[in-house]
């Protein structure tokens, strides 16, 4: 699909070029129903104003971007110091570009790519759930790396690169971690569970554990995090929890699906009097630094953060030197026992 021009809007809006531009540049002198009309279709086509003449020179520059969505999660940071010292020894520029939770990914991407002269792009967090249509307009590789971030299953999977976790196998393996240990009262503190999202994968894996070992899942025990609060923060995980407690139901053990919610969560029981693990368990997700030095460390499903990073970023080089064509690449998580779990007694 080719690039789309300024040209090719004012084409297909019926008005000469000076009059789109003055609709970008929001400037008065133009009628506001054109102006309209015309953003309109710059959003429907995914068109982004080249806004350098220096952009011309793409060919010439050496920067890759990292887009991140949900930059306080403390797993970015560590992936973020790998590629960048990585990218500093390929001799190229790293961009890093904050995405908010309600900015469209490809949109930021987008113009990224034509304000930096970008090579390639990581996509680290957020629902990557954009059409085929909409995502071609991409013209440089770009690589999901999948700590937090869900690809659509629309996408077809020829047209980009990821490195994930099997989340929906990994949560069933630390659910079932806590059933061998004779929990059966398992809540569950769950994020975005209603959507497509790496939440409602870990909740599914959750659900799956108690379906192979034959034991009924009481949906009373499963609690999704506030909405109007960051969705992945120890506030939210403790919040969720007290609101838990406060429902009077009975649980032996929580587990969060991420660990930034089990510290929260952890927070909420002690405050009511539970003692962990010996009244409740808890386990989380991720294997964040912060939950090995919690008091108790949380036991979690740790990611290979390191490993995922530094096989991102050079996958993302082979593919931008021509040494190779999109891959789709699976770590396996592991079972980190700390003290935050026990028997059920």
């Amino acid at each position: 699909m080719p690039e789309i021009t300024i040209k090719d809007i004012a084409k297909q809006c019926g008005v000469g070029i000076s009059t789109v531009s003055r609709a970008i540049n929001n400037h008065p002198d133009i009628n506001p129903e054109t102006k309209q009309m015309i953003m309109d279709v710059i959003r429907e086509t995914g068109f982004v104003p080249n806004n350098s003449a220096r952009n011309l020179k793409r060919t010439d520059a050496r920067s890759i971007a990292v887009l991140v969505k949900g930059i306080a999660n403390p797993l970015f940071s560590d992936m973020i110091k790998v590629i960048e010292n990585e990218t500093q020894r390929k001799k190229y520029s790293l961009v890093l570009q904050h995405v908010e939770y309600y900015e469209d990914e490809v949109d930021v991407a987008l113009e990224l790519v034509k304000e930096k002269r970008l090579r390639g792009i990581i996509f680290l967090g957020g629902y990557f759930l954009h059409s085929e249509e909409k995502i071609s307009n991409l013209k440089v590789p770009y690589i999901f790396s999948t700590v937090g971030t869900l690809v659509s299953e629309k996408l077809d999977k020829a047209e980009y690169s990821s490195v994930s976790v099997d989340d929906r196998k990994e949560s069933c393996a630390m659910t079932s971690y806590l059933l061998e240990l004779g929990h059966r009262d398992i809540a569950i503190i769950s994020a975005e569970s209603e959507i497509e999202s790496i939440g409602r994968l870990r909740l599914e894996g959750y659900r799956d554990a108690f379906a192979e070992k034959g034991i009924p899942c009481r949906e009373e025990l499963v609690r999704c995090v506030e909405e109007e609060i960051d969705h992945f923060s120890m506030e939210n995980g403790y919040l969720t929890t007290k609101r838990l407690i406060e429902s009077g139901e009975k649980f032996t053990a929580v587990y969060a699906t991420a660990d930034i919610l089990a510290i929260g969560a952890s927070r909420a029981l002690l405050e009511a009097g539970y003692r962990i693990p010996e009244d409740v368990s808890v386990a989380g997700f991720d294997g964040i630094e912060l939950g090995k030095y919690y008091n108790p460390a949380i036991t979690t499903m740790k990611q290979p953060v390191k490993e995922m990073a530094e096989t991102t970023v050079k996958l993302l080089f082979d593919i931008i030197a021509g040494r190779k064509d999109y891959e789709h690449i699976v770590f396996p998580a592991s079972l980190e026992v700390r003290e935050s779990c026990g028997e059920r007694r």
